[in-house]
């Protein structure tokens, strides 16, 4: 095998979800609604819950297992030469169904410091659907004082957190980079594809009315004191905002079918793909998740058999699956590492 269809993996979370990945997926929406997210193709398991998040293959083996076994097979030599047996991303599905509490996560420099990983946890979306009227809460919209912060947090003043943050709409197609460091909350109505590094760290600014003990869990275990040193407190205007929206301008040597999602400043953490075949959408050797968003289709590789795919179907395409078309009335999102 060398495309592997993936079943959901859900981890308990603390929000709800409103039955949005099962209705994607075309399968019968869970009953519990604390099953928000699809953990797709995971290596990482959920912070202090291991070994929940873990994607299982059909074989029975984690994922993890099966590359470590053979690397070069899943990942290719350069990126083995770069990462060891690590994909370096973390995929999701993401079902909003009720806004997410305002929260940050750390970045890269903060996370070797103070947590033992070389990763912190920049992110980006792309909108499968949003309800009308669908904002996410990105950064604060003016300098924000340690203590202000700090008081803030401390009595769940929620109101003057979110006040302070800029609501930005969101519509089906968007295309969005969240950086580490950046307060943020997505809001309710919305299914996205989730593209993140591969860790579970949050930050909780916000605990109250959700299942979750913020006063516990909520700082990482290094205590808010120190936490909140990750929170990125500066103004974030019009201008920067855009930039995090910015859609791509196409490169020269651009693919067939295939358009580059998300500004410059992902670039080293990760990348994201919008697929819609003319005729066809070319796609290089390279570990990557395939969702497909809309439509019926086909993936052809150098090894194997063809594999139809519709619409919510989640695929893991391993590096040793060579050179790959994607055809059919179809559109997909593509993520691999940087």
């Amino acid at each position: 095998m060398t495309i592997y269809r993936l079943p959901a993996n859900t981890p308990r979370s603390f929000y709800r979800g409103d039955g949005r990945i099962g209705t994607f997926r075309g399968t019968r929406p869970a009953d519990d609604p604390y099953y928000p997210e699809d953990w797709i193709a995971s290596t990482t398991s959920r912070h202090g819950a291991a070994p929940a998040g873990l994607t299982t293959l059909p074989d029975g083996r984690s994922l993890a297992e099966a590359i470590a076994g053979d690397p070069g097979w899943w990942l290719g030599e350069r990126h083995v030469a770069e990462h060891g047996a690590d994909p370096a991303i973390l995929v999701k599905l993401l079902d909003a169904g009720e806004r997410l509490p305002l929260h940050v996560h750390p970045d890269r420099r903060f996370a070797t410091a103070h947590l033992a990983s070389p990763y912190g946890k920049t992110e980006a979306w792309v909108i499968v659907s949003a309800e009308p009227g669908a904002v996410v809460h990105l950064g604060f919209a003016r300098d924000i004082e340690p203590g202000e912060l700090a008081g803030w947090v401390a009595d769940q003043r929620i109101d003057r957190m979110l006040g302070a943050t800029n609501r930005v709409p969101v519509q089906a197609g968007d295309a969005v980079l969240c950086p580490a460091g950046l307060p943020h909350a997505i809001g309710a109505g919305v299914l996205m594809v989730e593209v993140q590094e591969p860790t579970d760290f949050s930050v909780l600014l916000e605990w109250e009315g959700f299942d979750v003990d913020g006063p516990a869990v909520g700082h990482l275990g290094l205590g808010y004191d120190q936490a909140l040193a990750c929170v990125d407190r500066s103004a974030w205007g019009a201008e920067r905002l855009a930039e995090l929206r910015r859609a791509r301008r196409p490169a020269a040597d651009a693919r067939p079918g295939v358009r580059r999602l998300f500004a410059e400043l992902a670039d080293e953490f990760f990348a994201a793909e919008r697929l819609r075949p003319d005729p066809v959408s070319v796609l290089e050797p390279a570990y990557s998740v395939v969702v497909i968003t809309a439509g019926d289709g086909s993936v052809e590789c150098e090894q194997g058999a063809p594999v139809p795919v519709g619409a919510g179907d989640t695929l893991l395409v391993p590096y040793a699956a060579g050179w790959c078309t994607l055809r059919g009335d179809v559109t997909a999102v593509r993520c691999k590492p940087a």
